[in-house]
C-alpha cells in the first residue's frame, strides 16, 4: 500500500479498505481508547488502590504490634502482679504514725552497735506530701569512717524505708574522732481520710 492508495480511502466505505489501513485504524482506536479510560477512569482508581495498599500496610503493623503485645499478655499479668506485690511490701515497709518511737529507738540502737556516739538525736516536724508523709530526723554522730558504714549499713538493713540526706563530715571538737551530721528520713503512708 502507497501514499496514493490513501488518499483514494473513503470514510464512507471502511470496508473496502485494505487490511493494512483497516489494522492502522482498529490499533489507533485501541490506544485512544485506552488513553481515555485511563485518563477518565484508571487513573483515580489507580491512585485510590495506593492509598489502600498503604492503609492495609498501616494496618498490618498495626495488627503485628497489638499482636505482640497479646502474646505477651501473660508475662505481662506476671510482671504487673509482681509490681504490685512489690508495692505493697513497699508501703506495708511505710511506718504508722504509732511506730516513729520505734524508728527513734532502731537508730539509735544501729549508732549503737556501730559503736558510734551520739551528740543529737532530734525528730523534726512531719512533711506532708500528696501520697505519703516525710518523718525527718537530724543526727548528729561521733566516730570513725569505719563505724560510720557500718552505721549506714545497718540503717540500710533496718525493716523500713530509710533516706539518709545532707551529709556533713568533719573532725570533731577534740579532734581524734569524726564529727557526722546527717538527715535520717523515713516515710509514712497517708490514709485517704488524712
Amino acid at each position: 500500500m502507497d501514499l496514493s492508495e490513501l488518499n483514494n480511502l473513503e470514510l464512507s466505505n471502511i470496508g473496502s479498505w485494505p487490511l493494512a489501513a483497516k489494522v492502522v485504524i482498529w490499533t489507533l482506536l485501541f490506544i485512544a481508547a485506552l488513553g481515555a479510560a485511563w485518563h477518565f477512569d484508571w487513573q483515580n482508581q489507580y491512585t485510590e488502590l495506593e492509598k489502600v495498599k498503604l492503609l492495609e500496610d498501616e494496618k498490618l503493623k498495626e495488627f503485628e504490634v497489638k499482636q505482640k503485645k497479646a502474646a505477651n499478655l501473660e508475662e505481662l499479668k506476671k510482671q504487673l502482679a509482681l509490681m504490685e506485690e512489690m508495692f505493697h511490701d513497699m508501703i506495708s515497709r511505710l511506718p504508722t504514725k504509732i511506730e516513729v518511737e520505734s524508728f527513734v529507738r532502731d537508730i539509735s540502737q544501729t549508732g549503737a552497735a556501730s559503736a558510734l556516739d551520739f551528740e543529737l538525736v532530734k525528730p523534726e516536724d512531719e512533711k506532708q506530701q500528696e501520697e505519703y508523709a516525710e518523718l525527718p530526723i537530724s543526727l548528729k554522730l561521733v566516730g570513725d569512717f569505719h563505724e560510720f558504714g557500718m552505721f549506714v549499713s545497718g540503717i540500710a538493713a533496718l525493716p523500713r524505708i530509710v533516706t539518709l540526706q545532707d551529709f556533713s563530715i568533719a573532725r570533731s571538737k577534740d579532734g581524734g574522732k569524726l564529727s557526722m551530721s546527717v538527715k535520717a528520713m523515713t516515710y509514712r503512708y497517708r490514709d485517704k481520710g488524712e
